[in-house]
């Protein structure tokens, strides 16, 4: 069990845990008795997490989310949650992505991932280094509140009351915590994102803070 314990909390595919037990005759059935003992995870084809119960750790929903479905990064609720800009607790694990909309049921939870311009993905995108043993990458608080703008079905605000309502209501944002927000990331998500008038009253409500 120690050869998986060293592998901690990284999600790795068959091969990286074919070569530990390579020596085997039949791996195959090595993972599938791995499986069914609980000591690693499937989270989908071709993808595993070693159990907590062997390494002792929590396993991180955010690096799954990155392994998952690539390139992605950890969004809109789940990233304005993760900084406390919202009350409420996040039962989907919500990503974005420059590929087609996609949802996995796992083991681990729901993972959900929603389709953004190509040239708009990659601004306000952070990594998040945790204990200095992993990263994952997740948008910065104002890139996450772009997104969930972006992405929002039939959201049409046409006034900065409007978006202050649509903050304050819908998302109940907090509102202290916005006030320290980088504005340069929101201008670069107007000058290349979609809703260019919603973000663009989003930039201008935050200015007048």
């Amino acid at each position: 069990m120690e050869v998986l314990k060293n592998l901690g909390i990284i999600p790795v595919n068959t091969d990286i845990l074919y070569s530990l037990y390579s020596d085997l005759n039949n791996p195959d059935k090595k993972l599938s008795e791995l499986e069914r003992k609980g000591l690693i995870i499937r989270v989908k084809r071709n993808l595993y997490v070693v159990a907590p119960k062997v390494h002792n750790q929590e396993i991180s929903t955010e690096l799954v989310a990155n392994h998952l479905y690539n390139p992605s990064y950890v969004s809109l609720e789940s990233a304005l949650a993760y900084y406390g800009l919202i009350p409420e607790r996040v039962f989907t694990m919500r990503s974005v992505c420059t590929k087609l909309h996609k949802q996995y049921d796992t083991p681990l939870g729901h993972f959900e991932y929603v389709k953004v311009p190509a040239q708009y993905y990659p601004i306000g995108v952070r990594q998040e280094i945790i204990n200095n043993s992993y990263a994952f990458l997740i948008a910065s608080p104002e890139k996450a509140l772009c997104d969930k703008i972006v992405t929002t079905p039939n959201l049409r605000l046409q006034s900065v009351k409007a978006m202050r309502e649509y903050l304050e209501d819908d998302l109940r944002i907090d509102f202290s915590a916005v006030q320290s927000f980088d504005l340069e990331i929101i201008r670069q998500c107007v000058e290349v994102g979609r809703k260019k008038g919603e973000l663009g009253l989003l930039l201008k409500f935050l200015s007048e803070l």
